[in-house]
């Protein structure tokens, strides 16, 4: 551990993420401007910190939190389900079924550009579940079948997406308008192949790497949506109504084999099996802090029961390119 993470000490929790208490006394943005070093050289050291006792209570106080605590917070782009905006960088939780899993993944990892730290805070705990799981990358990575690793080290992974007014994100959502010119254009700078329908819907295809290495260095990382975004993943009934709805090819999100094979029920089960095996998870308390290291830590969400409102907050936004990233 770092020296400056070494000012706040971790508490144990197994089969939890690292975690502390603070002593805000009664000011959570004064705390984390005090202990925004020691904070983020915990996350450097550990992949994740879940700091409880903060008492963020309002989205105005944790987007205070939440800035003082990145170099930079970033828009949601390209996202796959809507989300509310609370300010400039900062959301709801992705809106997905409460009784559905969200899977393993790693934000906006299909996008050219994407957050490098995630920060959420728990204004208000659902009555049961709902934890968000967190699962070491570079662990999962190194536990996958190493013939599975070097086809995607190869050929990298494909996402495809059909966007529908009725399900998922509308173009409008994803790329921040609606016109067809702003949309190419998107597309065009950021490496994603599109095709308008006859009935004026839109159809994308990017193709990413699958194993990114850190910024500031460390050991490869398994980064990527393969399984989350997969049709294995969706719930059977749900797959077999988007089927009969849009047919095969125009499910509002798909993944595959870089060089467009598709990937099979088994693949994303053995996927799926590697991340639970290395799945640790709290359950939330109001007031709670996390912050996520986006390569090196995948994160999901539980079902859950009762209300719940996480904010997320997308900061210290990379580039990647071919297997490596920079900061913006």
């Amino acid at each position: 551990m770092s020296s400056t993470s070494s000012l706040l000490p971790l508490e144990p929790a197994p089969g939890s993420p690292p975690f502390l208490h603070a002593e805000s006394g009664g000011d959570p943005v004064k705390w984390a401007a005090e202990h925004r070093d020691p904070l983020r050289a915990l996350v450097l050291d550990h992949g994740c910190v879940l700091v409880r006792g903060l008492g963020l209570a309002d989205p105005a106080t944790s987007e205070a939190v939440f800035r003082h605590l990145t170099d930079g917070l970033m828009p949601d782009h390209e996202p796959f389900a809507p989300r509310r905006r609370y300010a400039d960088g900062v959301y709801s939780s992705t809106k997905w079924p409460p009784n559905q899993q969200m899977c393993m993944h790693h934000e906006l990892s299909y996008g050219l550009r994407f957050p490098g730290l995630l920060l959420f805070a728990c204004l208000e705990a659902p009555a049961s579940g709902g934890a968000t799981p967190l699962a070491d990358a570079s662990a999962v990575l190194r536990d996958l079948p190493r013939e599975l690793v070097s086809r995607f080290e190869r050929d990298g992974w494909l996402l495809t997406r059909a966007y529908h007014e009725e399900i998922g994100a509308s173009v409008e959502e994803a790329f921040g308008t609606d016109d067809r010119d702003a949309v190419e254009r998107y597309c065009r700078r950021h490496a994603i192949e599109f095709a308008w329908q006859d009935d004026g819907s839109l159809r994308t295809r990017q193709r990413r790497g699958a194993v990114l290495r850190h910024p500031d260095g460390g050991p490869p990382c398994w980064f990527n949506q393969i399984a989350f975004l997969n049709e294995w993943t969706t719930e059977p009934e749900v797959r077999e109504y988007l089927v009969d709805m849009y047919g095969a090819d125009g499910l509002p999100f798909n993944t595959r084999f870089g060089d467009g094979s598709p990937i099979d029920a088994d693949v994303v089960r053995t996927i799926n099996e590697v991340y639970d095996a290395h799945t640790v998870r709290a359950p939330w308390q109001d007031g709670d802090l996390l912050l996520v290291d986006n390569i090196r830590t995948a994160h999901g969400r539980e079902p859950f029961e009762g209300p719940r409102e996480v904010l997320a907050a997308l900061g210290d936004p990379v580039l990647r390119a071919d297997g490596e990233v920079s900061g913006v």
